[in-house]
């Protein structure tokens, strides 16, 4: 089809009209960021420099962390500006590119995260054979694979949501140039576009959440035939950080996408797109961190080194 698309900027609803919102969500959301670049930047500098932390799960967390990164960077810095400025206009450029990469990192992450659960499959159930299962290879293939695959669906739902024309309607009606909300005001039949997006981005995220629990189904059987309590703290401490960023990433998703129809409303979908897009990306190197002692003890000898060639 020919893109006959005369619209040549969106105009972003945003999350609220009312002017005495703006400063204060904008100095939440900046706060919000910061703490998300401050923890993300963190994370992947600490496993850089411990060697202690060269290990398939830092590895992978290190991913993680960069996606989590990217991805709120390709949505909050526009929301904030659009919060302190009043400017609600993205041209047609910008809005594709803001899809394409939110899109990309958001769907590297789908993949990344079951990643992580095999790793820590493999950590609790066959800890004989861990170094000889995840090796450099195959954590690379895996990694390589979850960025791959996520640029790939990005491209084709968003070149196909742009192939689509756009005559006059042009009032987005969301904060962020999301693929459903920009594919709805298309002027051209979008039946095709909507039902592969539904159906390529449900089989994903199903294909993601049964290799998860599949994973840690066999990790809980596992634990609970450990007689060692020793042996079943270090098996429960070793997941607890990933299944808490699962359960956080899959829920928002799961609460967004099943919940009823008559339930089902705008402001709900922003609110829970302000969760995934900002606050997850926040939270996960908080989880991480917080609750994970080998993090902590690298974060302190970080902090130790850097007193020492102060003073």
């Amino acid at each position: 089809m020919e893109n006959t698309t005369e619209v040549s900027e969106f105009i972003l609803l945003g999350l609220t009209d009312d002017p005495e919102l703006q400063v204060p969500l904008f100095i939440m959301f900046a706060v919000i960021y910061l703490i998300t670049l401050i923890g993300n930047l963190g994370i992947m500098v600490l496993i850089l420099l411990d060697s202690r932390l060269h290990t398939p799960m830092y590895f992978f967390l290190s991913n993680l962390s960069l996606v989590d990164l990217c991805y709120s960077s390709a949505v909050t810095p526009r929301v904030m500006a659009g919060l302190l400025l009043g400017d609600k206009a993205i041209s047609y450029n910008a809005c594709a590119a803001q899809m394409f990469f939110f899109a990309a990192f958001a769907s590297v992450e789908n993949y990344l995260l079951p990643s992580m659960a095999y790793d820590r499959y493999v950590a609790v159930c066959r800890p004989l054979h861990y170094t000889t299962t995840m090796t450099t290879g195959v954590c690379a293939s895996l990694a390589m694979g979850s960025y791959v695959f996520g640029f790939l669906f990005a491209s084709i739902h968003t070149g196909d949501t742009f192939s689509l024309s756009f005559c006059e309607a042009n009032v987005v009606h969301h904060f962020f140039c999301d693929i459903p909300a920009v594919m709805v005001l298309s002027c051209s039949d979008r039946h095709v576009s909507e039902l592969v997006l539904r159906y390529a981005a449900s089989f994903n995220i199903c294909i993601a959440i049964v290799v998860i629990f599949i994973s840690y189904m066999f990790i809980f059987i596992t634990i609970l035939k450990m007689r060692s309590s020793s042996g079943y703290q270090k098996a429960l401490s070793t997941c607890a950080s990933h299944f808490t960023a699962v359960s956080i990433f899959y829920g928002t998703i799961i609460f967004m996408y099943l919940q009823p129809s008559s339930s089902h409303s705008m402001d709900t979908d922003k609110i829970a797109s302000v969760f995934y897009t900002m606050v997850i990306p926040m939270l996960n190197p908080l989880v991480y961190s917080l609750r994970n002692k080998e993090v902590k003890s690298a974060l302190r000898k970080v902090v130790l080194k850097a007193k020492l060639s102060l003073g």
